[in-house]
């Protein structure tokens, strides 16, 4: 009854539409909407209120400093003619609004309401605007604006309506941006895909004509506008909708860069990075002269073939070398991904979904400036937690203090809220660290007294980590206290794949925790990482189930991270159970957010909560680049950082490809003489990597290198 009521509706309706549409006029939509938005700039300048304008008229989207200056030239402006505006899924107040050119505003409104309106009022406008701009693509404005005519009424009603409906066109703007764009190179176009386009536009009509229908339901007999049903009707058409408009326009930037034809934005030299004319004739770069005459280094560091045994070699390791990380927290957010949308673009349309990213070269701009192997030593930025497990009075207090240890690593193993990639670490890349962690009795805030001696008030936490394996990419990494008799070995092998508007990590391994001083083994595993919204500004969510297991003791606990579901709620939620296996009961649950606030509930009617934010962060200690290694990660890949850092993006891509090439020369150089690789601090076992002497082979361990393992 239902389907036949609303089947009912919508042949009335659409032969009403008909018949009104011809008097319809863009000027009854042309509201005057201004007023405070906070604007995005960047992570050090952050959010500012400014005061926007939406000049319906000329198409533009205006801001200035207040309400004052708008009598003044506008701070900026914004083109509407082709634009993508993206409610955000990070919250309900933020939208993006994508200029046909690849610049971008970050936008947040004061609620969620304020949001609808702007993004509809923003929607109807560049509609308009990007039609008038492709008067050579049939026009769809009668069906576009249609059911927008019939809410313009003066009632509550109407216009609670007209923000309703005019957010159906949500995800419809973008095949509407793709057409203008190409609308003059309409020829390039093969049969199949000027078919397509066709056949899209007729799909849209159908789907504004269907939410025009269930819009227009009466709410006082037969199935309402509300229905559970009919919500999730609406919901699924918009979604398919906003899926295939993203493919077609994908498509048809793939079809014009097979015709090379230039696109919109930065030249895609990143594909191609040009090493110097020097380097290809096997010669060095000149060195880096100071202004006093003193050679400082190379621009980069060639090595020669004996760099395979060099890379083979262990470095020594001087703890006493060793000073607090000077390095910035967070990773610095320069606007780079918006500025270079387009090249993104190009780059998606190259992929196809569910590739494996494994071998792709992905562009130096989007480098976060540190390698893979770091990021996993900051997984460690609580070692206080960390020593603090074996600290627990029973099998089960010990089994919760581990997931709180894990549960807290994450936070600070992203710098920033921006999702940038590290660098993929070379074969034989290694890097070391350590960490003071006080004894309770000396700092009961956490962190480290200034001028704290190791030996008598501190803990020492010491880390390595290597990458074993090139293809596939696996790493190792080993923290151990040998004060506590603790240790955790881990491998992970990295996995991405291409999942259309986002990119999928799967971290494929194993952890092993050892409580020598319990006789306690933990073994457990990592979740995956997504970078969503790769188009506009990319943020990173986990995801999947971890398990946790104690053979010994019988506890084990499930991790379960959960991603953002397509409509409604909250990102980075994570929930736990904690249980005891031998009597299959629950003894702990914890929910929350990985990033912020986690409860713990214990079976005992006690709660505590764990504010992951306002956890001190322990830095790290490493040795100056000048007394590391030449494979140690932060001298590796110096020359790339101080680049990144001075957005010299050409230049960090001479050096990145110099040292992928060198990669590649040393595996050739193997090849050809059949020489094995040999690691330097782990072994292989079955599918496994261990470090070579970890704490629970020997009892006394020394910080002295030993002969390393050798490899079949």
């Amino acid at each position: 009854m239902q389907t036949e009521a609303v089947l009912e509706h919508h042949s009335s309706s659409q032969s009403s539409l008909r018949t009104g549409s011809k008097s319809w006029q863009y000027s009854d939509l042309m509201e005057k909407v201004d007023g405070y938005l906070m604007k995005y700039t960047n992570l050090v300048t952050g959010w500012q209120y400014r005061y926007f304008v939406l000049n319906n008229e000329a198409g533009l989207l205006e801001y200035f400093v207040n309400e004052q200056s708008r009598n003044q030239k506008p701070r900026g402006s914004l083109p509407l003619a082709g634009a993508v505006i993206s409610p955000s899924d990070e919250d309900s107040h933020t939208f993006t609004v994508n200029a046909i050119s690849g610049e971008q505003y970050k936008l947040r409104a004061s609620d969620a309401k304020e949001r609808q309106h702007w993004v509809s009022r923003l929607q109807i406008c560049t509609q308009h605007h990007t039609e008038a701009m492709g008067k050579t693509n049939p026009p769809l404005q009668s069906r576009s604006l249609s059911m927008a005519s019939q809410g313009s009424g003066s009632s509550p009603g109407s216009q609670h309506r007209i923000n309703q409906n005019s957010n159906a066109l949500l995800g419809l703007s973008q095949l509407q941006r793709g057409s203008s764009l190409y609308s003059s190179r309409k020829s390039l176009l093969p049969d199949h895909l000027l078919d397509a386009r066709e056949m899209m536009s007729q799909a849209q009509g159908q789907h504004r004509d269907l939410i025009q229908s269930i819009e227009g339901l009466p709410s006082s007999q037969g199935p309402s506008p509300l229905d559970q049903d009919l919500l999730l009707l609406k919901a699924t058409s918009l979604a398919t909708m906003t899926c295939l408009s993203d493919c077609l326009h994908i498509l048809q930037l793939q079809q014009v860069a097979r015709q090379k034809v230039p696109l919109v934005g930065p030249a895609l030299e990143w594909l191609e990075p040009k090493l110097p004319d020097i380097l290809k004739n096997g010669g060095t770069l000149p060195s880096i002269t100071k202004d006093d005459g003193n050679t400082v280094g190379t621009l980069l560091e060639p090595l020669e073939m004996d760099s395979c045994d060099i890379a083979g070699e262990q470095e020594e390791i001087d703890a006493t070398q060793e000073v607090d990380d000077s390095s910035p927290v967070e990773e610095e957010d320069l606007g780079a991904v918006e500025e270079e949308r387009s090249i993104i673009l190009h780059l998606l349309s190259q992929l196809k979904l569910g590739m494996d990213l494994t071998r792709v070269v992905l562009p130096t701009f989007i480098l976060e400036k540190r390698s893979l192997l770091e990021m996993y030593a900051d997984f460690m930025s609580h070692p206080d937690l960390f020593v603090a497990i074996t600290d627990g009075s029973s099998q089960m207090d010990r089994m919760v203090r581990f997931v709180e240890y894990y549960l807290t690593s994450f936070h600070e193993g992203r710098k920033g809220a921006i999702a940038k990639k590290p660098y993929n670490p070379i074969i034989g890349e290694t890097f070391h660290c350590s960490w003071r962690v006080p004894k309770a009795s000396s700092s009961p805030t956490g962190v480290p007294k200034e001028g704290t001696s190791c030996a008598s008030d501190c803990y020492n936490v010491r880390f390595v980590a290597e990458q074993v394996s090139h293809h596939p990419p696996v790493s190792g990494f080993y923290a151990e206290c040998q004060e506590r008799q603790m240790c955790v070995n881990t491998h992970v092998w990295t996995k991405s794949k291409f999942m259309g508007m986002s990119i999928g990590v799967s971290m494929i391994g194993e952890g092993n925790l050892h409580l020598l001083e319990h006789d306690e083994e933990y073994t457990f595993s990592l979740p995956s990482a997504y970078a969503r919204s790769i188009l506009t500004v990319p943020w990173v969510e986990l995801g999947g189930k971890v398990n946790v297991n104690c053979a010994k003791t019988g506890y084990s606990a499930i991790i379960t991270f959960q991603t953002k579901p397509f409509y409604g709620g909250k990102l980075h939620r994570v929930n736990a159970e904690v249980k005891h296996n031998p009597t299959n009961s629950v003894v702990c649950r914890v929910q929350g957010e990985w990033n912020g606030v986690l409860e713990f509930s214990y079976t005992s009617g006690e709660t505590r909560v764990v504010d992951v934010t306002n956890l001190p962060v322990t830095r790290k200690r490493v040795r100056p680049n000048e007394l590391q290694g030449p494979y140690e990660s932060r001298r590796l890949w110096q020359h790339v950082t101080e680049s990144l850092k001075d957005r010299d993006m050409e230049k960090a891509t001479e050096h990145k490809r110099f040292l992928e090439e060198r990669q590649r020369k040393e595996e050739r150089h193997r090849a050809d003489t059949q020489t094995a690789w040999r690691t330097k601090y782990f072994e292989r076992k079955g599918e496994s990597w261990a470090y070579y002497q970890p704490l629970w082979k020997t009892a006394t361990h020394s910080s002295s290198p030993v002969p390393p393992p050798q490899n079949p």
